[in-house]
């Protein structure tokens, strides 16, 4: 699959930067901006690329037959969204059972502008002892990959701020949907 990644890259003219996650095991993924269906598409290109095996939570209802055969294979975990369940719990146990586990957030929570992040992905990377590693998809210069790791220091408000200045200088697909 890395070849076929970078092949596909090659004919649509997208550059993936060539160093893939450095020696970590675990970690959360924040992805951004997001603003288009594309940046998943691309986003697992890039995971393929890199040899990375992403995961992402995603709503039960769509693993139907055979829809949920493709979203297991790409990374997907069902999760319960209408039962009362604590997905920061849930997330947190994945990373206590795994070895080694890169999962990926989109923190805008949406497609379309949003300047109050979901804060989740921060929590668990907080709760689970992981840094997040910051990860961009730039349509303005058909880039994308891993920017940098970032540890949180509890600072919600203020390492939220530091990671938004960082993915603000990067376009979406739909640029006045990813203005931070």
């Amino acid at each position: 699959m890395k070849y076929i990644a970078r092949f596909i890259f090659w004919i649509i003219g997208w550059k993936i930067d060539p160093n893939p996650p450095s020696n970590v095991k675990k970690c959360v993924i924040a992805v951004g901006p997001h603003t288009s269906n594309w940046d998943f598409v691309l986003g697992r290109l890039a995971f393929f690329q890199y040899g990375v095996n992403g995961k992402f939570l995603i709503k039960k209802e769509l693993f139907f037959f055979p829809l949920g055969i493709l979203l297991k294979a790409l990374g997907g975990i069902p999760v319960n969204r209408k039962k009362n369940s604590n997905m920061t719990e849930f997330a947190i146990n994945l990373f206590k059972k795994s070895d080694s586990l890169y999962l990926v957030f989109a923190p805008e929570g949406t497609r379309k502008y949003n300047p109050n992040w979901k804060k989740g992905f921060y929590y668990i990377a907080m709760k689970a002892e992981v840094p997040i590693y910051i990860s961009y998809v730039d349509f303005a210069t058909k880039t994308g990959g891993f920017h940098s790791i970032f540890y949180p220091t509890g600072d919600v408000s203020s390492d939220i701020a530091e990671i938004k200045k960082i993915l603000s200088k990067y376009k979406g697909k739909v640029a006045e949907n990813g203005i931070y």
